[in-house]
């Protein structure tokens, strides 16, 4: 995260008060793949992004994502899992992103709802209270095929 993004701050901490204690759930390594391209076919989309471990060095991350790669620990918790992957749906190939901007809050809040089952009511009524912006339509912008 930049350290000069209060979306992203805001929604760093909207997941850890509302998405983090209705979803404990952990995926270990070996399963990340299979659970990627689950969501990935589900989203109509090709081309998955490879799950690689996250470097040692990378002491402040818990996971990050690109359109072609999602790097992560040997254990990851799933709702990390759906956050990454909304930044790979909305980053094109040549790295151009939504940030943690209102089509990628679109995106990560469709796919808390599908494959996490989290309330869409719930989600969007503390989106709003933690002033948190994200595209109506439910249709991100940014990504490709």
């Amino acid at each position: 995260m930049r350290h000069g993004d209060p979306q992203a701050r805001r929604l760093y901490a909207w997941e850890d008060r509302v998405v983090a204690p209705r979803d404990r759930s952990l995926v270990p390594f070996a399963r990340l793949q299979a659970l990627v391209d689950h969501v990935w076919e589900a989203e109509g989309r090709r081309w998955p992004p490879r799950i690689r471990p996250l470097p040692r060095q990378a002491r402040r991350i818990v996971a990050r994502a690109t359109r072609t790669a999602i790097e992560a620990p040997p254990e990851l918790p799933s709702w990390v899992l759906l956050h990454e992957l909304a930044h790979a749906l909305t980053t094109d190939i040549d790295g151009h992103g939504a940030g943690h901007g209102p089509d990628f809050v679109a995106a990560y809040l469709r796919l808390l709802v599908r494959h996490a089952r989290l309330d869409r009511a719930m989600l969007e009524e503390t989106l709003a209270e933690a002033g948190l912006a994200w595209t109506r339509d439910d249709q991100p912008q940014g990504g490709c095929n």
